[in-house]
Order: structure tokens, then sequence, then C-alpha cells
């Protein structure tokens, strides 16, 4: 599928009275990205954090509130899972901390097709926040997903602002990168709403960006959020395809801290044709800078 809509979630962080009230909260997310017309919805970076006010016990420490989201990631896949399967789209869901088996935790988010197969990212880089006070460890692969959506990879908020790892999916021929994130400033926001739109530009291709928002005093983790979904493409056109993508790259954003879908409608011909004519050549260009350099190791996974 070259041509289709994809939904990027404002996602507000909630107190939560129980399983039953995150089912239903989720559930109606979804619904209204399917009904929308999207293929493909994508959550944010640690928007699963909610989960940790189920356990009042655990809910204001921060230790503890990994603990308990993490302890109930099988339940919340199996949920996205169903969801997926019975929307008929893919689905990003947000990103939370995964324990392994030596003990160590990381920041994961998982990719589920419309057929029950899922593909699943960790967080490569870690913020101060993260490194120093949340104790979450960096993941090692960074993977490129084959999907009939064309070929997608994630970089999870601070991933975004290194331009090797986004140069690595688009050598691997990545057209679309998904960029979950949580951040409690603007000065966060705008760290990665940049990032997305340089690795736009850089690899003449599509960003989509999904952040929490709103007010949790109840979290130590996920306590302040602000920042707007977005879907950014490189400011080019072609003059023989006759198309032209927005001026400032902006294909569609939200209101700043609102509650929101926000969709766009993606064209992978346009990622092709640009990189092989586009007014300039980013993409190709690349290898031509002073001091370009090898790039990480990358593994595809088939989701097609």
């Amino acid at each position: 599928m070259t041509r289709y809509r994809i939904a990027s979630a404002q996602y507000p962080i909630d107190a939560l009275a129980d399983w039953d009230a995150y089912e239903a909260k989720v559930t109606r997310w979804v619904a209204e990205a399917a009904q929308g017309g999207a293929s493909l919805a994508i959550f944010p970076e640690y928007g699963a954090m909610e989960l940790a006010s189920l356990d009042p016990a655990t809910m204001g420490d921060l230790a503890g509130s990994i603990e308990t989201v993490s302890a109930l990631l099988p339940r919340v896949d199996a949920l996205h899972a169903d969801l997926a399967r019975r929307h008929d789209l893919f689905l990003l869901a947000a990103s939370a901390p995964r324990k392994l088996a030596d003990g160590r935790f990381v920041n994961t988010a998982r990719l589920f097709s419309p057929d029950g197969r899922v593909g699943a990212q960790d967080k490569l880089l870690m913020t101060r926040f993260e490194r120093e006070q949340w104790g979450i460890s960096g993941g090692d692969v960074l993977r490129l997903f084959d999907t009939p959506l064309g070929k997608l990879a994630i970089l999870i908020c601070y991933d975004s602002e290194f331009p090797l790892l986004a140069r690595a999916a688009v050598e691997a021929g990545a057209q679309v990168l998904l960029v979950p994130s949580c951040t409690e400033t603007m000065h966060g926001y705008w760290r990665v709403r940049i990032g997305s739109q340089a690795r736009a530009l850089e690899g003449q291709c599509y960003a989509v960006h999904s952040p929490t928002i709103g007010d949790a005093d109840w979290s130590p983790a996920v306590d302040r959020n602000r920042g707007a979904a977005a879907v950014y493409g490189p400011p080019d056109r072609h003059a023989a395809g006759g198309f032209s993508m927005p001026e400032d790259g902006v294909l569609a954003i939200g209101e700043e801290s609102r509650p929101e879908w926000v969709f766009a409608d993606l064209d992978l011909g346009h990622v092709d044709a640009l990189r092989a004519d586009g007014g300039v050549l980013n993409a190709r260009d690349w290898v031509e800078q002073p001091g370009a350099v090898s790039l990480p190791p990358l593994e595809i996974v088939d989701l097609s």
C-alpha cells in the first residue's frame, strides 16, 4: 500500500480507577483512529506509565511504578494485538519499561500488525532522567520493519535527536520514521520536533511525532507532559511529478496539549520520487559530507 492515512496521538496521562478503565480508554482511542480512516496509529513514549495508577501502594514511587507497569505488559500487549486485529490496522502501542531476565529495564515500543505479528524496538539512547533516576538501560539493536505500509523505523524520543540512527534506517530503505515521545517541557518537545523535522529533511522521508500530554501530579515518572502530535515531510517539491510537500514540511500538527488524534495522508511514492529527483537530494548526497562515518548495525523485521 503506497498511499494510506496515519494517525498520531496527543495522548493524555490519566489516573485510572481500574484495568477496565484503561481498556475502555485505549479501545475508544483506537476505534476513533480507525473511524478516521487510519491504517497505522501510533501512541507515545511512556504512555503506558498511566497504568502505575492501578496500584495505589506504589503509584507515588518511581521504582514501584516501573515494576507495576512492566508486570502488566503481557496484558497490555494482548489488548493491543486484539485491537489491531479487530480494526485491521497497524498499531504502535505506547512504550513502557520492560524488565529483562537480568533484572535491567529497557524502554520498549511494540508494533502490532493486523495478522497478529509483533515487532519491538527498544529505545537506544537514554536521557539523563532515564539514566540517572529511572535506571533504564539503552537497547542495542535498531530495527527496520518491512510492512504492507512501507518500511518503518521507530526512533523513541531522544533517539530522534541523533542523525546516524535515522540514517541507518534510511539506507536500509525506511520511508516513515515513527517518533513516540514523552517530554515534560516545551524545551523537550521542541528538541524532539526539531530532531524529527531534521530527520525527515535528511532522509527525504516522513517523520510522525506522537507525544504524551497533560499533568499527572500523582506520578513521579510522567507528572508533566507537553507537546503536539505532527506529521512531517521534507520541504521540497517534485517538478516533473507535479506535487509538493508543504513549504515548512508540516503535513499536519495538533493543538498543543489537547487530547486528539492528528491525521495525515502519506504517499510513499512521493518519498521515492523526491529521493530520485527532488529539488535537492539530501538522502543521496549524505555520503559526500566530509567525515561521513559508518552507521550502526540494523536488523530487519518482516511484518509484510
